[in-house]
């Protein structure tokens, strides 16, 4: 899967077409990353609102760039950052998974691990740029590689969470909304379009 560098066309979108059950991975050369329930479905803007699409984008083409395969999953049954890229990482070939909130919280995380623990976590969401997206996805794929890659840098600001707290806990429950108990993760593919310009008047 080829993706473009280029981050300029903010009218974007995305869908993702279902593919089936999500399996666990035979190749030690991909990364997969999880989405939670809400992700670009009820939501399609982290909390800063920066557009799903683009950081889709991004994550794959970090994992691109470093000649690693990347798959995508859906996680329906939990809304907890920690089970999503768990979840990732038991069904990737390489023991490597992303995972992803619909506010932009990420984490990447390693098989053998325990779901509690993870390999780098990204908590703060308003301070995650699309730069720090591609990071996070070529770091993933590091690890796919057998590499051990220097964590992303973040930006760090102290009033970052009270400043953001009542909209991300607004958030997180609309999330929580949209989980299907006992849904088995399945496999999506991602679809990229580009929003028609406005006719002249």
């Amino acid at each position: 899967m080829t993706v473009p560098s280029t981050t300029s066309d903010a009218q974007r979108t995305m869908s993702f077409t279902e593919i089936g059950p999500a399996q666990r991975g035979s190749r030690s050369d991909e990364v997969v990353l999880a989405v939670s329930p809400a992700f670009a479905d009820f939501f399609t803007q982290t909390i800063v609102n920066i557009p799903h699409a683009e950081v889709i984008r991004q994550i794959l083409a970090g994992i691109e760039e470093q000649e690693v395969a990347a798959r995508v999953i859906r996680v329906r049954h939990s809304s907890d950052l920690a089970v999503v890229a768990h979840t990732a990482a038991k069904l990737s070939g390489s023991g490597i998974g992303i995972g992803i909130l619909s506010r932009g919280t990420s984490m990447i995380h390693q098989r053998d691990l325990p779901r509690l623990s993870s390999l780098e976590l990204f908590p703060q969401c308003p301070l995650l740029t699309l730069e720090t997206y591609r990071n996070i996805g070529s770091n993933a794929a590091q690890y796919a590689k057998g590499e051990s890659p220097q964590p992303v840098p973040t930006l760090n600001d102290q009033m970052a969470r009270p400043r953001w707290q009542a909209k991300a806990a607004l958030l997180h429950l609309k999330e929580t909304e949209q989980i299907s108990k006992g849904a088995k993760p399945v496999e999506v593919q991602a679809e990229f379009s580009s929003a028609a310009p406005a006719a002249l008047s």
